[in-house]
């Protein structure tokens, strides 16, 4: 356990530097969130935190997270590097999908696994902040999560 815990502040820390100390310039910035969700295989309820960056290039941001699911008699702590590509609308919400390398973490009782793996999002966010989102796991991690969450700006 106490293996894990160290795993989880080590990235929140990774992830609050990049965010700090990534190059952008003065107009730019980084934006912090909350997530939460179900997830299918293992079958969980998850939450998280994530970074968004302002864009990259075009409308492609980098949107880091890190998920903490529960239930189904395991413990899975997925750290995602995933880029988002938002997709132009006229509207208040606007259409995005993306996908990325993860991390995750396993732990059964006592003992302890750690996969990379691969996501794929589809997702619907209000100019406000609140998303919708579908994940796909394609290597390891969750098969499908389901969640919501809401980016602070």
């Amino acid at each position: 356990m106490r293996v894990q815990i160290r795993a989880v502040l080590f990235a929140l820390a990774v992830m609050t530097l990049t965010g700090v100390l990534w190059a952008q310039p003065a107009a730019a910035q980084v934006s912090a969130g909350v997530r939460g969700g179900v997830s299918i295989d293992p079958d969980q309820v998850y939450i998280g935190g994530h970074l968004e960056t302002s864009p990259l290039i075009d409308r492609l941001r980098f949107r880091p997270n890190v998920e903490i699911g529960f239930g189904d008699n395991v413990t899975l702590t997925t750290f995602n590097f995933e880029f988002v590509y938002g997709f132009p609308s006229r509207g208040p919400w606007h259409l995005y999908a993306g996908g990325g390398p993860s991390v995750n973490f396993f732990r059964v009782n006592s003992n302890s696994n750690s996969e990379g793996g691969f996501n794929l999002l589809v997702g619907a966010e209000n100019r406000r902040g609140l998303f919708f989102e579908g994940k796909f796991g394609v290597a390891s991690g969750a098969d499908l999560k389901f969640g919501v969450g809401y980016t602070f700006h």
